[in-house]
């Protein structure tokens, strides 16, 4: 690799860093305008997390076609037009009147265009950062933390500025990506597969580079392989807790401690992210260390993540302080993020190179599909008991997925430690 090719394949993580702040921020720009979107529009509890559920759905169902889209098209070009879509589909929900409206624009439109950003994202990263892929796609994840933190704190101040606050956050964010995926088209290159090196893994080295995989190939690919499946099965448990948490954090913190819409907005993100900034960085470190000698501790990092915050999340949910409750946070944060810094450089040491965007798309749908009923099903809990019963429930989730991807370690590379 020479020393261009060297230097672009930071400028390229910078790019889709950027672009990965706009596309999970956006998506806190909804639950931190929650409680004012649903006094304007009128609706209750289960039908304003039914926006939320639809956007995951819609994401979930498209993700898998946009990943093997991303294979057989032109990466760069899936990144621009998602993000484009989606930071269009945020703009227009800053003008709906109705909450039909805002399920096909945010729900819809959003969810749509937000699905061909990830896979063809990850893909290019995994392929030009080789012997650091842990810790570019870390460096990726940090921007979901960012994003998250600065576009919910920024949102529900917006909320707080008038009975349409909420309007201008949705316009204001929508209008920048709109911009920013100008710059895309401008400034990221068209890296075809085999450039700057193949992407790594022991699977992938073994499997050609050539062809172009169709969507029931590259399923064939990842259903035969059950180590694959378990880990689509751990990430439908986190997606579930993922979505159901930031929907109804800022509601809890609102209801629970007479906390304002913007303040409540930033704390209910604030110090989870700020400890999953933490949780992404050593995870990402320690497994980049040890894989060429022990190939499964990326899976073994996973399954700490997940196991490690199962009593975080239910000491959150009936946290009797604001304080205590924002600690549990952090520490459900710190571990959240060590699962996230092996999310996806579990599953490419699985499968081969030629399949990563299309299995990451794959992944993704399981995952959100699952993860989509999550808002809804925490409404109702709201209604029926309380929202710290529905945010307790969300530890059994986490257990449930470590339990699945210990599993999938095991089948994957036995009992001998390497």
């Amino acid at each position: 690799m020479n020393k261009s090719n060297g230097n672009y394949k930071w400028l390229a993580l910078a790019l889709l860093w950027v672009a990965f702040f706009l596309q999970q921020g956006t998506r806190q720009v909804f639950s931190a305008t929650l409680s004012s979107i649903q006094g304007s529009l009128g609706v209750n509890p289960a039908q304003i997390g039914l926006v939320a559920t639809v956007f995951t759905f819609a994401y979930g169902l498209s993700v898998p076609f946009a990943g093997v889209a991303a294979d057989l098209l032109n990466r760069k070009w899936m990144v621009v037009s998602g993000v484009f879509v989606f930071c269009l589909g945020i703009y227009a929900s800053g003008f709906v009147a109705a909450l039909g409206i805002l399920i096909v624009t945010y729900g819809l439109l959003n969810g749509f265009g937000q699905s061909f950003y990830y896979p063809s994202a990850t893909s290019i990263i995994g392929q030009l950062h080789k012997e650091t892929r842990a810790t570019a796609l870390s460096i990726l994840q940090m921007g979901l933390y960012a994003g998250i933190i600065g576009c919910s704190a920024a949102a529900g101040f917006l909320a707080e500025s008038g009975d349409d606050g909420w309007r201008t956050a949705f316009r204001v964010f929508g209008g920048i990506g709109i911009l920013w995926a100008g710059a895309l088209a401008f400034l990221l290159k068209d890296t075809k597969p085999g450039e700057n090196g193949q992407a790594a893994g022991t699977a992938s080295d073994a499997s050609p580079a050539s062809g172009k995989p169709s969507l029931k190939e590259a399923f064939a690919v990842f259903i035969a392989n059950p180590s694959a499946v378990m880990l689509a099965v751990g990430l439908g448990m986190m997606i579930y807790v993922d979505v159901g948490f930031k929907t109804w954090m800022p509601n809890h913190l609102q209801e629970t401690f007479g906390m304002a819409k913007g303040t409540a907005a930033l704390n209910a993100v604030l110090w989870h992210y700020l400890g999953a900034f933490v949780g992404v960085t050593l995870g990402g470190r320690f497994s980049d260390r040890l894989a060429a000698k022990r190939p499964s501790v990326r899976m073994e990092t996973n399954i700490v993540g997940l196991a490690c915050a199962v009593p975080f999340i239910v000491w959150m949910a009936f946290a009797p302080s604001l304080t205590a409750c924002c600690v549990a946070m952090a520490l459900f944060g710190v571990f959240r993020g060590v699962y996230d810094s092996n999310l996806m450089a579990s599953l490419f040491d699985l499968i081969p190179s030629r399949y990563h965007a299309s299995g990451a798309g794959i992944m993704l749908c399981f995952g959100f599909v699952f993860g989509s009923t999550s808002p809804v099903v925490l409404g109702l809990l709201k209604e029926r008991f309380s929202s710290a019963t529905g945010l307790a429930t969300l530890a059994a989730f986490y257990l449930v997925g470590a339990a699945v991807i210990a599993t999938a370690r095991r089948k994957s590379y036995g009992d001998v430690v390497r």
